[in-house]
């Protein structure tokens, strides 16, 4: 399969301009935020459109990223590509251990109690600092009157099990909570 029929997974958005030259600020929305430049060639999103581009040199900046690009040279240029996406091709994620897994395929799971309670789907999930948290959206408020729950993936209490192929996961949780 080519990589142009594949999926594209946004992994960050550029910033504005920094100096004359045409670089951009870069916000990494991946794990490392340095990761970010691993990934080549960057898709980057404007007016409906992808296009590839390639980062020709990169540095942290303050307590952020800049980048330079073989196809922006000034900072008018630059100016044209502030705030927007920057996506990669799925195929061009790394393959993960066995029990790992990315964010975005939790997205769309459905989420049951451990006792067969029926909590609602994964919409979102937040970093907190501490652990990351599960959005559940139920379809309607339930019984509870809960019509969203944040559900701690705390994979060694909370968190019972995930699976990939029937979109589940169980956990160990009051439904009432």
């Amino acid at each position: 399969m080519s990589q142009e029929n594949t999926s594209i997974i946004v992994v960050g958005k550029l910033g504005a301009p920094y100096g004359i030259k045409g670089w951009l600020k870069v916000h990494s929305f991946t794990d490392d935020p340095e990761g970010i430049f691993d990934y080549s060639p960057w898709l980057i999103g404007q007016q409906g459109r992808w296009q590839n581009f390639e980062v020709v040199d990169w540095r942290r900046h303050n307590k952020g990223y800049i980048a330079k690009f073989a196809q922006i040279n000034d900072r008018d240029e630059a100016l044209a590509f502030t705030n927007v996406e920057i996506a990669v091709y799925e195929t061009q994620l790394a393959e993960l251990p066995e029990g790992e897994f990315y964010w975005r395929d939790l997205i769309g799971m459905s989420v049951v109690t451990d006792k067969g309670y029926d909590l609602g789907i994964v919409d979102d999930l937040m970093e907190t600092g501490s652990n990351d948290v599960l959005v559940v959206k139920a379809n309607k408020k339930d019984a509870f009157g809960q019509a969203e729950r944040l559900i701690p993936f705390l994979p060694d209490s909370v968190i019972v099990s995930i699976e990939h192929e029937e979109r589940k996961i169980t956990v160990d949780w009051d439904p009432a909570f």
